[in-house]
């Protein structure tokens, strides 16, 4: 499911960037070869350095986290639950295995392959437990990246910046080298922070907020599990599991 809100945010920053810098009058003015080499170059090279590739590569895996996302509703997954638990109370929990292949989360489907196969439900919970710590694990190394670049790029401005500024000072007697150098010396703190505040800094945040609403709703699948292997009362299982929820997403009660 594409991510509506960050596309937009995304394009409609960029295009009230270029139309302010339009509105200057001087659209090409913003460009500069030497500030880009600098600060794309430069911050390239430094996440060539701080990170090994296998964890670069992770970067279009946490874009992608950013822009599109499954639909991890914690309340679809507590409707379910409750279905699984009336058929495992109806006709126990072997029952189950004839509904493995309609369940489309693989966390559940793998949850209630160990229930039906009779695993001691702190083996369950421990096996699922760990695939959580792992995937939380692996979001953690691709939003490292953009918090590093959220850092990095700013960082490489600035450098850019001081380069700029000693040119322009080294040539004061010269009066047609003072643009071109001061252009330099702004340019690369502007690129800096359209990088970071415009691309990183969002799309981190975006991400650990997608990881944590997938953790949650792994952990209410984790607690549905271990209820319905007890052979807890359907209505039980539907209370514990809305706990884990807002009020706001629990079902209305008619009156």
């Amino acid at each position: 499911m594409m991510d509506l809100g960050t596309v937009i945010g995304q394009v409609l920053a960029w295009i009230l960037m270029a139309w302010a810098i339009w509105l200057g009058g001087n659209i090409l003015g913003y460009v500069d070869y030497p500030s880009v080499l600098i600060v794309f170059g430069g911050g390239i090279c430094m996440l060539l350095v701080a990170f090994p590739f296998a964890d670069l590569s992770r970067i279009g895996g946490a874009v992608s986290k950013a822009l599109r996302f499954k639909d991890n509703s914690p309340l679809k997954s507590v409707e379910q639950l409750v279905r699984l638990s009336e058929m495992a109370r109806r006709e126990g929990i072997l029952a189950l295995e004839r509904s493995v292949g309609d369940i489309e989360d693989d966390f559940l489907k793998t949850g209630i392959r160990l229930a039906v196969d009779g695993i001691e439900p702190e083996l369950i919970k421990e096996i699922l437990q760990t695939e959580i710590a792992f995937m939380e694990d692996r979001h953690k190394k691709g939003l490292s990246v953009l918090e590093y670049i959220s850092g990095v790029f700013p960082a490489m401005g600035m450098i850019g910046t001081l380069i700029g500024l000693v040119a322009m000072l080294q040539n004061l007697s010269d009066p047609s080298s003072i643009g071109p150098a001061m252009a330099v010396a702004i340019l690369t703190t502007l690129y800096g922070a359209l990088v970071a505040n415009l691309v990183a800094v969002p799309l981190a945040k975006k991400m650990a907020a997608r990881s944590a609403a997938e953790i949650h709703a792994r952990e209410v699948i984790i607690e549905g599990i271990m209820a319905i292997q007890s052979g807890d009362n359907p209505r039980i299982v539907e209370q514990r599991l809305l706990a884990f929820l807002p009020p706001s997403m629990r079902p209305r009660k008619e009156d």
